[in-house]
């Protein structure tokens, strides 16, 4: 069975993207997802994540396998003593949204389903 660990909450910006707190055993940290509007391709990442007005790491728009399909965004942030892949699931309203690292082996590779995070 595979572990999720909800490590911060993000509310929608008025730029358009998202921000709020990371808040880990080694991180607590106020981060910014902004739009990134320089994608060369479909492949770029959607967001820019920053801390600050530093570049920590990037987003990508992906979508559950299950039903209900759900949108959620795919985060790595580079951090350079733990490298962090994380889950961004919007609430139903998307006005906010729940950070959520898996705590599984297979984490940069996973998609987890809506059935995973629910129960």
């Amino acid at each position: 069975m595979r572990r999720y660990i909800v490590i911060g909450r993000l509310k929608h910006s008025r730029q358009g993207g998202w921000e709020g707190e990371i808040n880990t055993l080694t991180i607590r940290r106020q981060i910014r997802l902004v739009p990134n509007d320089d994608r060369g391709s479909c492949n770029a990442p959607v967001f820019r994540i920053m801390l600050g007005w530093q570049h920590i790491g990037e987003a990508w728009e992906n979508e559950t396998r299950k039903q209900p399909l759900r949108t959620y965004l795919r985060l790595r942030i580079e951090d350079p003593l733990c490298p962090l892949d994380a889950f961004l699931f919007p609430d139903s309203e998307a006005d906010c949204a729940s950070l959520i690292m898996d705590c599984g082996r297979n984490a940069p590779s996973s998609h987890p389903t809506w059935e995973d995070l629910d129960g």
